[in-house]
């Protein structure tokens, strides 16, 4: 019997999602855990992966429509089953949200593939999810080789991550180490022609609607401040090839922005608050929103309790759930809880940003680029000069409601001396 593939439920609150894109045709073998098709949901973008393995029978579901989760959008046969073609594109009638479009063509049989699917260990399966599974072969591991911390001996993604940062040498490191499989490529932006009328995709309205919302609900207000940290590029410089090579990871300069907002925060928790109709709640610790560009739009993943990791947590956490949003594998859990968000115009050349708050946090820090400036600078015993200093704007948009300038201002000054004077162990 052919297994059928249904709309996933992404989350709790989620009833519904847009399939807009298939990854394979009908008549394409598909491997379990393999990539299938790509959702859109009210939460977050996702790659889905297939539920098994065999030959895609039929697409159900066109790309672009909204269904209700677990509605079927799809079947997988086993190799040589009769397969049929996918639906023509949806008309101006699009039928209901929550009902499947039937493919309208007849089947065609189509001929089963040389080469079989890997054998599975059914235990493999039984102890590790899809996402641990897919690690393993892109990077060619045993699971049997893998100590599992999970119920039952489960494998988590932790633990494979760890096994990977073990016997894994990075990229400047030892020769024999074997190379990192290559990213698949992001989903291109449409390209549009003067003229055209483009239908918004389903992350574009969300990205408009909360804009929006967010200007109508807070009262925006933002401070700039120029902060020198020529300190920290000269403690990233003599250390970022040791760090990779110890890690396992880049040493980039958004760890130091994120940790001295985060002993900002700890000293004044108004701008790590939210307001909640007439009441203000504090919150017990700092979840940090790290907003991500992508090609197709914007998205902000959360690092939750980042105050409670060191300089290297925050270094990892950041670059996984960057990793993790360029290539839709990101949990709906992964994008809400946020306190307080750090957005990185800088990376792009801007100078600095007037960023709009994401709700419902009360402030928001834009990092800007860090260029080489002429400054004046005082020495120990009054006396001034004029050097080349590595400088950053650093902006905080904030709710007036909630945070007064003053406390926006004593924030900022908080931030700009622990980046000036970084003293904390990178790792």
């Amino acid at each position: 019997m052919p297994t059928d593939i249904v709309m996933p439920q992404m989350g709790e609150s989620i009833v519904e999602g847009t399939i807009t894109k298939w990854l394979k045709k009908p008549g394409d073998k598909v491997q379990r855990d393999e990539p299938l098709f790509e959702i859109s949901t009210d939460k977050v973008d996702a790659e889905i992966p297939a539920p098994a393995s065999g030959v895609l029978q039929e697409i159900k579901v066109v790309e672009g429509t909204t269904v209700q989760v677990n509605t079927v959008v799809g079947t997988i046969a086993a190799d040589g089953e009769a397969v049929a073609s996918s639906p023509a594109p949806a008309k101006a009638a699009a039928p209901s949200p929550a009902a499947p479009v039937k493919a309208a063509a007849s089947p065609a049989p189509v001929q089963p593939a040389p080469v079989s699917a890997p054998a599975r260990d059914e235990d493999e399966h039984l102890r590790s999810s899809p996402l641990v599974r897919k690690m393993a072969r892109e990077h060619n591991v045993d699971l049997s080789q893998v100590p599992g911390t999970g119920m039952g001996g489960r494998i988590t993604k932790q633990d494979i991550s760890a096994f990977l940062d073990r016997v894994e040498t990075p990229p400047a490191g030892r020769p024999g180490a074997p190379s990192a499989p290559a990213p698949r490529p992001a989903t291109p932006a449409p390209v549009a022609i003067p003229g055209d009328a483009v239908p918004m995709t389903n992350m574009r309205k969300i990205i408009a609607q909360r804009m929006i919302e967010s200007r109508r609900t807070s009262a925006h207000v933002h401070c700039m401040f120029e902060v020198d940290i020529t300190r920290i590029v000269s403690l990233r410089n003599k250390t970022k090839n040791a760090f990779e090579q110890r890690h396992g990871a880049r040493l980039t300069f958004m760890p130091f922005f994120v940790r001295a907002a985060i002993i900002g925060l700890q000293q004044f928790p108004i701008v790590n608050a939210s307001l909640d109709g007439d009441t203000i709640r504090y919150h017990r610790h700092v979840n940090v929103g790290i907003a991500v560009a992508l090609d197709w739009g914007l998205i902000v993943p959360v690092l939750k309790g980042a105050d409670e990791l060191n300089f290297l947590g925050l270094q990892r956490g950041i670059s996984d759930l960057g990793e993790r949003a360029r290539s839709k594998k990101l949990k709906p859990d992964e994008v809400e809880g946020s306190t307080f968000t750090v957005t990185n115009p800088g990376q792009f050349g801007a100078v600095f940003g007037l960023p709009i708050i994401n709700q419902p946090n009360s402030a928001i820090m834009g990092v800007g680029g860090i260029t080489k400036a002429p400054l004046v600078v005082t020495d120990k015993d009054g006396n001034d000069s004029i050097a080349i200093r590595s400088v950053v704007h650093l902006t905080l948009g904030y709710d007036h409601r909630l945070i007064d300038g003053a406390v926006a201002d004593q924030f900022m000054a908080f931030v700009k001396k622990t980046l000036e004077g970084w003293s904390e162990e990178v790792g």
